[in-house]
């Protein structure tokens, strides 16, 4: 009986093989270049290695196939392209929003958030989110960024002396409590056993998600969730979805004791003649959680719609940025007649402001941000994005056919020295205005683009500038570790297989 039933199995998957790669889309996609791949495997094999092995791999088959190649994992077809014009063809348009099954990984912590909704969901849920980056609001961040600088450099000033720090831990501890600030109002600071459990949850959980992204046989929920690390990410999603819940109702109270009164501002139309109960609880800043807390009220979002889109933008709101910065204060370590004259352009500043930076300095800062963005050209927090594209799209003159993977890579795009001569070389002049000028606008696209870029990439630039701005004005960074030393590995943010060090010099000891 068990020797039949494994015999159907075998036929079937035979038989599925051979409609899919014989049949008219199997005949359309083998058209595209790409590497030798084995019957029902595909190339899946190829990638059975370690995980900077993957990483590796996929840089040589983008340099071997440029511009455009296909993979064939299991019975799943990918199409990986890199060029500028096959970019804009592919996220430039309205009518290609859709997100592949790659991030179905996300969808146990995320569920169906701005990240991987589509359709109806997502339009709607972008212009509920929308406003949380106008200017007001923007305003009211800026505030936590500078607050968060300066908490970041007490503690780095309390070592009394020059130190050697683990960029990841200590820029993902900052960055994680500051989009606890501005996502949901609430400082992780003061939290104690309750903010680590979260904090270790985030780290093991995006270890859990890289586990199965590499396994493509652990992709249906059944299987996975069977495994020792499917477990795992049951009991941290568990203390996830548990903290942000806790918050959210923290923050429900809060608007229920004020009647709502401050969600009103939201509009524009806050009452000014409210009772002395009211009058007596202070006012707080406003956050993100807000925004979706007024939303529903107006029955545009339920309680679990708020709690996806917090989840959403505390991890892409904190890891994007943290590796941001990460990878920007070791290049100025390796570079320091950059950062000398990055940080002579922020102490005119501070000392125009008395040490105080406001949102309109953060405008004033052009050579940081030039820093920033060739930074995030090198380094992009995000090297890889994926769509499934609602219809048949031509892409380096293939026809790709609908709701097939189709997979950006933007590390590689960054790199292409077709747009970037002396690509692997870090010069912020790149970004001035006369060298900008010209440039493909999808050769450059840290925070994605099109309809589905970044919404929150002016949030990010502040934050980042606001950040660096402080560890400037007060530390000279020196390299310990180097970057041609990083070793990457795949996952949905530009990660690396081990920590790496940078040496904090505050200025008055050198002084």
């Amino acid at each position: 009986m068990i020797i039949t039933i494994l015999l159907v199995v075998l036929l079937a998957i035979c038989l599925h093989y051979y409609l899919l790669h014989f049949g008219k889309y199997g005949r359309v996609m083998n058209l595209i270049p790409g590497p030798p791949a084995v019957p029902i495997f595909g190339n899946l094999l190829d990638f059975l290695v370690s995980p900077p092995g993957v990483w590796t791999k996929s840089r040589e088959l983008n340099k071997q196939y440029y511009p455009i190649f296909k993979l064939w994992l299991f019975w799943e077809a990918h199409v990986c392209i890199r060029h500028p014009d096959d970019i804009e063809t592919l996220i430039g348009q309205s009518r290609f929003t859709q997100k592949s099954n790659v991030y179905r990984i996300t969808l146990p912590w995320f569920s169906t958030g701005l990240l991987t909704s589509a359709g109806r969901k997502w339009h709607t849920r972008r212009k509920i989110l929308t406003p949380a980056f106008h200017f007001n609001m923007l305003r009211e961040f800026t505030d936590v960024f500078i607050q968060e600088g300066e908490r970041l450099i007490e503690k780095l000033k309390s070592e009394g002396r020059p130190v050697v720090k683990d960029l990841k831990m200590l820029i993902s501890e900052h960055t994680l409590n500051t989009i606890c600030e501005t996502a949901m109002g609430t400082s992780l600071v003061d939290k104690g056993q309750f903010q680590f459990k979260y904090r270790k949850a985030v780290h093991d959980v995006g270890n859990t998600m890289v586990y199965r992204l590499l396994r493509p046989w652990l992709n249906f929920d059944f299987v996975f969730f069977l495994t020792p690390v499917g477990m795992l990410q049951s009991r941290l999603l568990k203390i996830l979805h548990g903290f942000t819940k806790q918050i959210i109702k923290e923050r429900e109270e809060y608007h229920d004791k004020t009647n709502g009164r401050y969600l009103a501002d939201f509009d524009g139309n806050a009452n000014e003649d409210i009772d002395d109960m009211t009058c007596s609880i202070r006012k707080k800043r406003l956050a993100m959680l807000d925004l979706l807390l007024s939303a529903h009220r107006q029955n545009l979002i339920d309680d679990e719609g708020i709690r996806e889109e917090v989840d959403t933008f505390m991890f892409r709101g904190h890891d994007t940025t943290a590796v941001s910065l990460c990878f920007t204060i070791m290049l100025l370590a390796e570079h320091p007649e950059i950062q000398d004259r990055a940080r002579i352009e922020v102490q005119k500043i501070m000392e125009a402001s008395n040490g105080k930076l406001s949102m309109s300095d953060l405008q004033k800062l052009p050579y940081l941000e030039m820093c920033i963005k060739e930074s995030l050209r090198l380094y992009p927090s995000v090297p890889f994005i994926s769509r499934a594209p609602e219809e048949d799209v031509m892409l380096s003159n293939y026809l790709v056919p609908a709701h097939t993977t189709v997979n950006v890579y933007i590390y590689d795009t960054h790199r292409d020295p077709k747009f970037w001569p002396n690509p692997d070389v870090f010069d912020p002049e790149r970004f001035t205005p006369e060298n900008s000028h010209g440039r493909h606008p999808y050769s450059y696209i840290p925070f994605s683009a099109g309809p589905r870029n970044c919404i929150g990439q002016k949030f990010a630039m502040l934050e980042l500038k606001a950040t660096l701005a402080y560890l400037l004005y007060n530390f000279i960074f020196e390299p310990v570790d180097y970057l041609k030393d990083v070793t990457f590995v795949p996952d949905l943010i530009l990660q690396t297989e081990h920590s790496f060090r940078t040496k904090f010099v505050p200025l008055e000891v050198v002084g």
